[in-house]
Parts: C-alpha cells; structure tokens; sequence
C-alpha cells in the first residue's frame, strides 16, 4: 500500500498500533507496520530499557514513541508538582471514599512497603505529563533513534516540534475536535490523528464517520490517521475512503498473544460487547473510554466524589488499581469485579487472542477483499 503516511514513515500498510507493551510494538513493525509505544508512565530509565529491546527485534525497521502533553493539568502553572506535592493536595476525603470502596469488596491491602520500594516509579500514579519529567524521556526517544513521536493529548510545545523536525523525526498529535486538530496544525504537526468517541482510553464526544472527513478537509494538506473502532480490514477501507491516509490503532492490541494485559482483564474483553464500555474519569482524571465495571460505577453513583484533575487522579487511585490487580485473578472475588482497563468499543470484536502479526495480516487481507468488491461495483461486474 501506499499513501502519504507509508511514504512519511517508510512503512508498508498504513497502520500505526499504539500500544504499552514493547512486544507488540516490535511485532506491528516486522509486520510491516509501526509501533508506537505509550511512554507516558515509564522512567527513563524503564523507556531506554524497552525502546534497546524494540531496536534490536526491528532491526532497522521505524518505530516510535507516544507521550501525553496536555494543556492544562493540576500545577501547569507552576510547570508541574513533584510527587509528594502532588500527594499532599489530595483531599482526605477522596481517601476515604476510595478505602471505603476497596473494603466493601473486599479487597485486600497492600503488602508493606520496603524502603528501597519503587511501587510509584510506574502507572497511572507516575503519569509523567509536565514538561520536568517529560524531558527526561523525550530524551531518551531522541538517543533511541525513533521514528515518530506523538503526543495523545494536546498540542506538542514549539520547543518540541522543533527539536524533532532539527532531527527529521515527525510529529503526530491525536485530536477529537476540528478546533484542537487546527490548533495542530497551526504548530506544525505533522500528522494529525483524528479520534472518534469510540477510541479506547482519553478520547472526546464526536463519532469517527463523522469527524475524520471534517479533520481531513480542515487540515489539509497535512496527512490524518483515522482513530477509533478500527481493528479490521473494512473498517481499514472505510477510514481511507473518508479521506484518511492511514489508520491509529489501540484497543485491538490489548487481545493478541503478546499483548501484557492482566490476564483477568483480557478475558473481560474477549467476552465484552461494544455497549460494555463507558467514558470515565476515574482512573486518570480526564475521560477516558474503558471497560465498565463495578469500579466504574462505583465512581458514578450518588455520593462519589468528583474526580480529581490530571495527574492528582492518578496518584490518588494508583495504590487502589495496584490492590485490585493483585488478587483480581481470584474468580467471583470483589476485586474481579472492579478491575478494568482503558478499551474502545471496537471491544464487541475482539473475541479471538491471536499474534499482533496476524492482526495486521488479516486487515491487510480483508482490506484487498474489499478493495476488489469496491472496484467490481464500479465496473458493474
């Protein structure tokens, strides 16, 4: 295949997988793909670990890196809080409520803490999405030669965009309004990733038929990724006839044989209808598409609190997801019920885990399959 996108990336097949886990990363790109790895709650250290790995499978082959840049969040101001600041402007009463919570559904504790503890280096809690902590690994995506970096939430900074293009590194940007995907534009994106409402994790209200031809005329020239309820080869076909030149893929990843999602959660999905997803803003403050369960609801019913801003939300929940997670694999047990995890509506599709390359051969496969009925259409056969 190509198009504008293959050509910016030097890939095969149109199709970027955005994923947390560097497996999956490495395998869309010897696929013929690129990976783009979610890098926002790694540690530098972490980052540099796992992008060596993924340059050594591709062998040469592009891959990239994703960061959330988003304008505004609890001490932008201030340019960001450490993280004991951060923890002291929690209210004692989310606190509460959330123990409350755990302890109806019996939900176990934490084992203690050791001193040389790195329980807060990763996860929701150590989203890093202030400029002092993400420069540490801008940096190491510039050492690790990437091919790509893209920010999932807001318009990348000038310093950044400049940086990247001084060394012939592209920039993408999702958006899900045609007001942020000009506001991309205007900052010299340089692809511009329309998401509909029905994309996994942070995504807003506008339905993906309807706003990526509305992005791509507002936008143009400059090339757009179709984004949400995209996991196969017709769907693949309908982005690019709505003037897409590729497509951004997420939840579709979180099934296959590589994919690092709980075990307890992957089944969920694989038994998940589309209508079993919600909109939250309970694991990361902004909203964010995932699995509804009870923990979803619990943050829904009458005399919640109100969800803190990015990232206080996150610090606030990470210990909870942490206690959650642990024991979740226990079957029918309070936290099985609770534990969820970022997935689009797409979810109503993915009921068979398989290797990401397979994922892609498939769309590839059935993306033809359309192509030729298409054609035959048109020529009347």
């Amino acid at each position: 295949m190509r198009t504008k996108v293959t050509e910016m990336l030097g890939i095969d097949f149109p199709i970027l997988a955005f994923t947390h886990c560097r497996d999956v990363a490495a395998a869309v790109t010897n696929a013929g793909g690129l990976g783009v790895l979610g890098a926002v709650a790694h540690t530098p250290a972490q980052l540099d670990v796992d992008l060596k790995w993924i340059r050594e499978q591709v062998k040469g082959r592009p891959f990239g890196v994703d960061l959330l840049i988003p304008r505004k969040y609890a001490g932008s101001e201030a340019g960001g809080f450490d993280r004991a600041g951060l923890r002291a402007m929690i209210p004692d009463e989310h606190r509460q409520w959330l123990d409350e919570l755990l302890n109806r559904y019996g939900v176990p504790q934490l084992p203690p803490r050791a001193p040389d503890s790195t329980r807060d280096e990763r996860g929701m809690g150590a989203l890093r999405v202030d400029p002092k902590s993400m420069l540490p690994l801008i940096d190491v995506a510039f050492e690790n030669q990437v091919s790509l970096m893209a920010s999932a939430l807001g318009t990348p900074p000038a310093w950044l965009i400049d940086r990247c293009h001084a060394a012939s590194i592209p920039v993408a940007a999702l958006a899900g309004r045609i007001d942020h995907a000009l506001a991309h534009k205007q900052a010299g994106v340089d692809l511009i990733v329309a998401q509909g409402t029905e994309a996994g994790g942070h995504t807003g209200e506008i339905a993906t038929m309807v706003l990526v031809p509305q992005v791509v005329d507002a936008v143009a020239p400059t090339p757009v990724l179709a984004a949400g309820g995209i996991a196969s080869g017709r769907q693949v076909a309908a982005a690019l006839a709505l003037g897409a030149e590729g497509v951004w893929c997420g939840s579709v990843w979180l099934t296959t044989n590589e994919a690092e999602t709980a075990p307890v959660v992957k089944d969920k999905f694989l038994a998940a209808a589309s209508s079993d997803t919600v909109r939250s803003r309970s694991l990361t403050g902004k909203p964010a598409r995932m699995l509804r369960t009870a923990w979803t609801d619990a943050w829904q019913q009458e005399g919640a609190p109100q969800a803190l801003p990015m990232p206080l939300q996150g610090v606030l929940v990470i210990d909870a997801q942490r206690r959650i997670h642990r024991v979740a694999h226990n079957r029918g047990s309070g936290a099985e019920q609770l534990a969820t995890y970022f997935v689009g509506q797409v979810v109503g599709q993915m009921n068979t885990p398989m290797p990401a390359r397979r994922v892609v051969a498939d769309m590839i496969e059935e993306f033809v399959d359309v192509m030729e009925r298409m054609n035959a259409l048109i020529e009347g056969e």
